[in-house]
């Protein structure tokens, strides 16, 4: 995992697999990223797998500051199509677009 900040945005990009055994890293950065920050882009362009616990991270994460998704991988942008996720986040299709969105 990798954070910067870029045009006003705390972006963490996530890479690899996301599921209850490996969620606490990124849920750690992204707590203390909304905690910190006014605006927090997550670059999901890297993540190969992920399910429920993902979701519900990023769920929890948009209740408490402001996120945007940005390039979700197809397997990512399908999850949320077909729970609806997509209809209560913001997603992006570039960590650009997501940040002076």
């Amino acid at each position: 995992m990798i954070q910067y900040e870029w045009r006003g945005a705390w972006v963490v990009a996530a890479y690899g697999s996301y599921d209850i055994h490996s969620i606490t890293p990124l849920a750690d950065a992204l707590k203390t990223a909304v905690r910190e920050h006014s605006k927090v882009v997550l670059d999901a362009s890297g993540i190969t797998f992920a399910d429920s616990t993902l979701l519900n991270l990023l769920i929890l994460t948009h209740r408490s500051g402001t996120l945007r998704v940005a390039a979700p991988s197809r397997q990512l942008r399908r999850l949320c199509d077909i729970t609806g996720v997509d209809t209560v986040l913001v997603m992006r299709e570039t960590v650009d677009e997501a940040a002076i969105s």
